[in-house]
């Protein structure tokens, strides 16, 4: 089991972790999809700050501070289009993202022997631990890493026609 201290630190190396996956893009790779139903690097990154201004930071707050109060709603994949994430520029997400997420860390710091057991009474899924909040805020984390990556690798690729990249060795 991990401490609010050690998610803190994580939280903190997964910030700059995305900053270093955000660095030397160009406008085009930015705004560039490998598929018709993949989120392009401004899209995810507009996600990422909006993520930690209205959902994780939020929930877990209402859930230790708040018990029985209802969660904000969210709509994480309408707010893509319906906030034209792939029109906003990637530094401004980016710098968004990290303000939010230096928020999010201090006041995870505040916390002193927060009882991770208590749970939000969640319509559809039954009671969520503030734990799980916890864990799942890492995990979308690396989600979206892994994301930033995968489309880092595609778009190397693209460019690379008419060589490709096999020699890598397999993805």
């Amino acid at each position: 089991m991990f401490t609010t201290e050690q998610a803190a630190d994580r939280l903190v190396a997964n910030a700059e972790a995305v900053r270093a996956l955000a660095a030397h893009v160009s406008p085009e790779q930015a705004t560039w999809r490998p598929s018709e139903d993949a989120w392009t690097m401004r899209e995810t990154l507009a996600h990422l700050a909006d993520e930690e201004r209205e959902d994780f930071r939020v929930r877990l707050i209402h859930t230790l501070e708040r018990p029985g109060e209802p969660w904000p709603p969210i709509d994480p994949a309408g707010w893509v289009n319906e906030r034209a994430y792939n029109a906003k520029p990637l530094d401004d997400s980016l710098a968004k993202f990290l303000a939010e997420r230096a928020q999010s860390v201090a006041w995870i710091r505040t916390l002193d022997a927060p009882d991770l057991d208590t749970a939000y009474a969640h319509p559809q899924w039954g009671p969520v631990p503030a734990g799980d909040l916890l864990s799942a805020w890492l995990a979308h984390d690396q989600l979206h890493l892994r994301q930033l990556s995968e489309l880092h690798y595609a778009w190397t690729g693209h460019i690379s026609a008419p060589y490709g990249t096999r020699y890598a060795g397999p993805w």
